[in-house]
């Protein structure tokens, strides 16, 4: 008879499309601890399940336009930070994308973002990074530069979309046909993948201007407001990178 540490090692190794086969082998033994393995591999698998019927409604809105060969998502990041740059990014998904977990970047642990970085970039049919910096939202405000960022993006992209679904906004300045989305980011999985793409990109820009520009806590708080940076501005004043459209109330006119 296998020891529950064995047991419990070949559960751990198993894949979630082996874990009933496995489970069904180990049903009968009465040892409370192996029964409190599986119970807890069942609903391992329920998770799973659930994740995939999850993901199964996040194509809902690429699913409404089956005669686009490729479907951008478009996202951006960093419209409400105090310093540093605006990045939007534009995501072609494979249409038997079997990526998990997308979601709203905001809603992803940091963690998990970086590793779905990885996997959405690599299995992406295409994808595209747009970068406004602080000047240029001083200079035509954060709206415009968002729209820049995000035709940046779409222009960069070695594929171009046929239809694009974009998280709450419609993008002026563009032929391709678009369909704003109200929450997009959480409702469809091109968005949620531009989102995550986005964020990942612009929190690692923040860590590296971290060093440059310490004092602020850049690595940490990635420009937004946070009480440790509204302090650092107070006392240190702002840096290069504060956008001043932004910081003059902070300031009181300094």
């Amino acid at each position: 008879m296998d020891s529950i540490k064995d047991i419990k090692d070949r559960l751990k190794e198993a894949s979630i499309k082996e874990l009933p086969a496995l489970i069904a082998a180990y049903e009968s033994d009465e040892r409370e601890g192996v029964k409190k393995l599986l119970t807890a591999e069942r609903k391992r698998i329920a998770a799973y399940e659930a994740e995939l019927a999850r993901m199964e409604e996040m194509f809902h809105y690429e699913r409404l336009y089956p005669e686009a060969a490729y479907i951008g998502g478009i996202d951006e990041v960093g419209r409400g930070p105090l310093a540093g740059p605006v990045v939007a990014c534009c995501v072609i998904l494979p249409k038997d994308c079997d990526i998990l977990y997308l979601n709203d970047s905001k809603q992803v642990p940091e963690k998990k973002r970086e590793q779905l970085y990885e996997e959405i970039t690599k299995k992406a049919v295409a994808y595209g990074i747009g970068i406004v910096s602080h000047e240029v939202i001083d200079e035509i405000n954060i709206l415009q530069a968002t729209y820049e960022a995000m035709r940046q993006a779409i222009g960069s992209m070695k594929i171009k979309p046929d239809h694009l679904l974009v998280d709450a906004v419609k993008i002026p300045g563009i032929t391709i046909p678009q369909r704003g989305i109200i929450k997009g980011d959480a409702k469809s999985a091109s968005i949620a993948a531009a989102s995550i793409v986005a964020k990942v990109t612009r929190d690692r820009m923040m860590t590296e201007l971290d060093a440059k520009y310490p004092g602020y806590g850049f690595a940490k708080n990635k420009g937004y407001g946070s009480a440790e940076h509204i302090e650092a501005l107070k006392t240190i004043g702002p840096c290069e990178i504060h956008r001043r459209s932004f910081i003059g109330s902070i300031l009181g006119g300094q």
